[in-house]
């Protein structure tokens, strides 16, 4: 698995599933796939393509949840 295409968050309960929501709708639009795997400080949201992982980005910022590389 690459982890080029990756942002991790740290956010547990309804953000997470929101955020799982939002990879969906994203990935959908995109006609890609993506994953989330568990990281050291939170999880590890993963994309196929590097457009989508800006738009999760977005997201995150939108619902001002932070994100970083990962």
């Amino acid at each position: 698995m690459t982890k080029e295409n990756c942002l991790i968050v740290r956010v547990a309960g309804r953000q997470l599933d929101l955020l799982r929501g939002e990879a969906s709708r994203i990935a959908k639009e995109s006609k890609i796939d993506w994953w989330i795997d568990r990281a050291d400080t939170g999880a590890r949201f993963c994309f196929e393509d590097a457009k989508a992982k800006e738009a999760f980005a977005l997201a995150c910022d939108n619902f001002g949840i932070p994100c970083r590389d990962g």
